[in-house]
């Protein structure tokens, strides 16, 4: 994909008009502008470098390459000593999103756009509401966790997607939006035609440091400012919380919308507002995200019947509550769940299609990212399963011993609970455990495709892994 240029040529000074700032241009603001950037890897001629400060390095460090590279301004928190116009602001990073999409054209004003929030349930409730909108005629795109290295790109990235899209004639997409995102300011200068909350549990304490902070970050997307109407879980307090306090227009979706629940490993079904509908999806916890996604299409204008068609002819989701293998009578699941609410989700699921046999889970967590929630999955995982393997999950530069210690420290009762730090032996071992009536669920890395430790990456797919390991050990 070629790199989006500027929808037309601005002057510096007109581009900050434009984007309605508060900063002060020093230097030539008839300078031309063509893109918006925070890597000054990827500057071009022409470009506004934006010296984002960070927790471990500063873009202002990095302004000397940017002008070296083709720069044309720099955005900044403090005059630099270098002879190209700058525009001063008291919050790079807060700016950056209003600029990139005035740079680009305002995309997301010619899309329909729908963003997705909530600690659990985006990738599965984003690809729902997209099936939606193409049953109703709508090319639509899905940005979010299976399309980059961030859920939700950096403003510039984000930006130069939308137009991509656009010129691609695209005319809707969903967006999973992250707290980081919100937090970040990465969709900011977005017009989103509907939000989604799905729900709140624990998750990045490492970014947010209390749960307040967390869900007001997630709050921040049903603000006037970025979204038109939205929708929350009135099955979960903050989602209850959020449609009182939201100040756009809020439809609240609950189980008691839906009767006659049935689901499998592989599917589910139930009754809303007179359509059966059916999805190629198993677990109880897709029933709530596809009743999301109906209930984003009838806000949104969708009839009944469309939304029950596009609901039926979604694809299932990599890594979501995945059915990957039957071994001797059993199911081999592999989801992403990587906090204590996810895991506690996938593990009831996995509990009401297992029949009278036994839930075993294979699971981590990640190294360098929230500690806090470690004990938390281990006592969600003990509590959840009648089997518990602890491995190794993107250790990255933490011991992997230390990160299983801190996950098994909030296991009381450990007489069923085992340590296996390499995760294909880990595997392994709850493969060989599986009877006629089990269900083993891989969890924490769903989609993903590559392991960390240390600094070292290499290839390493769950679903790939225990589709070896039958055929070849079992």
């Amino acid at each position: 994909m070629s790199t989006p240029r500027a929808s037309r040529s601005r002057s510096l000074g007109q581009l900050v008009d434009a984007a309605a700032l508060k900063a002060s241009v020093h230097g030539d603001s008839e300078v031309t502008i063509t893109e918006v950037t925070i890597d000054s890897r990827a500057v071009q001629l022409g470009a506004l470098f934006c010296c984002i400060p960070g927790a471990n390095v500063d873009g202002h460090d990095f302004a000397h390459a940017a002008v070296s590279a083709g720069a044309a301004a720099l955005l900044v928190e403090r005059l630099l000593p270098i002879d190209v116009p700058q525009v001063l602001v008291t919050d790079v990073r807060a700016s950056v999103g209003p600029l990139a999409a005035t740079c680009y054209g305002d995309p997301s004003r010619d899309l329909l756009l729908v963003g997705v929030t909530g600690t659990n349930g985006k990738t599965t409730t984003s690809a729902l509401i997209a099936a939606i909108l193409r049953a109703n005629g709508l090319d639509t795109a899905v940005i979010g966790t299976l399309t980059g290295v961030h859920t939700t790109p950096e403003a510039p990235d984000l930006q130069r997607q939308l137009v991509a899209h656009r010129a691609e004639g695209k005319h809707a997409v969903v967006m999973e939006v992250s707290s980081h995102a919100l937090a970040l300011h990465r969709v900011d200068g977005c017009q989103f035609a509907l939000a989604v909350f799905t729900n709140l549990g624990s998750d990045h304490m490492d970014l947010h440091e209390t749960p307040e902070r967390y869900f007001a970050a997630k709050a921040m997307l049903f603000t006037a400012g970025l979204s038109a109407q939205g929708i929350s879980n009135g099955d979960d307090l903050h989602g209850r919380l959020l449609a009182d306090a939201a100040e756009i227009p809020m439809t609240v979706y609950t189980r008691d919308d839906v009767s006659g629940v049935s689901v499998t490993s592989t599917a589910a079904s139930f009754e809303w507002r007179g359509q059966t509908i059916e999805i190629p999806m198993g677990g109880a916890f897709n029933v709530d995200n596809a009743l999301a996604a109906a209930t984003a299409g009838a806000v949104l204008g969708v009839d009944t019947d469309t939304i029950r068609r596009g609901l039926a002819a979604v694809d299932p989701v990599a890594g979501r509550f995945e059915h990957v293998a039957a071994v001797r009578g059993a199911d081999v699941i592999v989801d992403f769940a990587h906090t204590p609410e996810g895991l506690t989700i996938a593990l009831d699921a996995a509990r009401q299609v297992s029949a009278s046999g036994r839930v075993i889970v294979v699971f981590g967590a990640g190294g360098d990212r929230d500690r806090s929630k470690r004990p938390l999955m281990g006592h969600a995982a003990a509590k959840g399963a009648d089997v518990v393997i602890v491995t190794s999950d993107n250790p990255r530069t933490e011991d992997p011993l230390d990160i299983i210690g801190a996950i098994v420290a909030g296991i009381d009762e450990r007489t069923s609970v085992i340590v296996e730090p390499d995760r294909r032996t880990a595997i392994a071992t709850g493969l060989r455990q599986l009877a006629s009536g089990d269900v083993l669920v891989v969890a924490g890395k769903g989609h993903e495709r590559t392991q960390t430790t240390g600094t070292k990456v290499v290839e390493f797919d769950d679903r790939a892994t225990v589709l070896s390991i039958i055929e070849e050990e079992l």
